[in-house]
């Protein structure tokens, strides 16, 4: 393994997710299961670029999906900085934050999210309506080209108890890519799939990276998936043990990419 003070060799185009120095200690008073003062994330610095296809390991516990969050902007970090796209975040207000997170990044989580009342079409137009680009008929255009990219074209109509577990995570991540995000971020999108469906998964974010150039970073504790991405970050405590990157190139599919946001906008 690479000594984990050497960083990975800079990728070929500029960073598009940084994290400068990143601790992340639970506050006095939080009121989180975990111990008060707790420390999750251990100065951390990473430098992730676009197209990259990024795993991040480690034992239960070791700050996999703590560091997620802060990468993701879904927290802020006790010390350190997270710079998206070369902006640093650290100034943003909360409502900025949620609008950046809205119109740049995409997340996709162990369990799917989906609203049970709302069909599988409606549960992608959620995000996109809340940006307010597409208006109504090119939002719908968006979506459905979104679920038949995905293979459920046929599943548009159904509500979430109608599709199996693999389908309705496919909704999930229609729905990530609802707003043309710069980055993907996923939290054990696996946790709950069987086998099959779970590479089905992470086959489709290897297409979403060489298909796209999509950045994608996925937490997981499965060395067998781990190994299907081009990048590994390992944790153990908080800490970066080794970030390693494999000469894998994903290969794209044959059917074509996803409609982009903004393609089909009227007025």
């Amino acid at each position: 393994m690479s000594d984990a003070t050497a960083p990975v060799e800079a990728a070929a185009t500029a960073a598009l997710i940084e994290a400068r120095g990143v601790t992340r200690t639970l506050p006095e008073g939080s009121g989180s299961s975990r111990a008060e003062g707790a420390t999750l994330v251990r100065d951390v610095s990473l430098s992730i670029g676009k197209g990259e296809f990024v795993a991040v390991t480690g034992p239960s516990g070791s700050g996999k999906s703590s560091l997620l969050y802060l990468l993701g902007l879904l927290d802020r970090p006790t010390t350190g900085e997270v710079l998206l796209e070369g902006r640093d975040t650290a100034g943003l207000s909360a409502g900025e934050m949620a609008a950046l997170r809205l119109a740049r990044l995409g997340f996709v989580f162990q369990f799917h999210f989906l609203l049970p009342e709302f069909s599988a079409l409606d549960n992608v137009l959620i995000p996109i309506r809340r940006l307010g680009r597409l208006k109504d008929r090119a939002a719908r255009d968006r979506a459905r080209a979104l679920l038949a990219t995905l293979g459920l074209e046929d599943a548009a109509a159904k509500l979430p108890e109608q599709l199996s577990g693999g389908m309705r995570q496919r909704v999930a991540i229609a729905r990530a890519l609802a707003n043309d995000p710069a980055l993907i971020l996923a939290d054990e999108p696996t946790g709950n799939l069987d086998t099959r469906n779970a590479a089905a998964v992470f086959d489709t974010f290897g297409e979403l990276v060489a298909r796209d150039g999509r950045t994608v970073i996925v937490v997981t504790h499965d060395p067998g998936l781990a190994a299907r991405t081009t990048r590994e970050v390992h944790l153990v405590d908080g800490k970066v043990m080794y970030d390693e990157r494999v000469r894998r190139e994903p290969q794209p599919p044959p059917h074509p990419s996803p409609a982009k946001a903004g393609e089909g906008e009227e007025g």
